[in-house]
């Protein structure tokens, strides 16, 4: 799971740099294992972190944090960008919702990706969670069943 996110921090750093925005991280040290495939873990990563670079402002920052919580790894992606109003934050996971259609055409979007991150959380058994506030950001959290590290190191993701 660490290598899926540091795989995830690499790849849109380019793009945040471009942005003026920092990217920043708390992986912790060795290896996390999660009971997911590599490219749906990848999927969920990359969705939430595209987001949060397509919705956060110049001079914006984006977290990702992984950590262990109990028995499942914790994602957590945090932006400092627009947020999302209380209104629409029980539809957000919904295929095809955008809160603003203006902004997702110019920015590519076609609001499927946070329902494809949703999807993918609930096939592997995890959960997600959002906590927003307009103007003020945006907080992910994806917690996922943990999986134990073999003595030789490998695991699933």
């Amino acid at each position: 799971a660490i290598a899926v996110a540091q795989d995830c921090l690499d790849n849109h750093a380019q793009i945040a740099a471009g942005r003026q925005l920092r990217l920043d991280s708390t992986l912790p040290e060795g290896e996390l294992a999660v009971w997911a495939d590599r490219d749906g873990l990848q999927t969920i990563l990359n969705n939430l972190v595209t987001n949060a670079l397509n919705y956060t402002p110049s001079g914006g920052r984006i977290g990702l944090n992984v950590r262990m919580d109990g028995q499942r790894v914790l994602f957590e992606v945090q932006d400092t960008g627009v947020g999302i109003a209380r209104e629409h934050q029980s539809r957000i996971f919904e295929r095809f919702y955008r809160v603003d259609k203006a902004r997702t055409r110019a920015t590519g979007g076609t609001g499927l990706g946070l329902s494809i991150v949703r999807h993918l959380v609930e096939v592997i058994h995890g959960e997600i969670q959002l906590e927003s506030e307009l103007d003020c950001g945006s907080t992910f959290r994806v917690w996922l069943p943990a999986q134990p590290v073999t003595s030789t190191g490998s695991s699933k993701s």
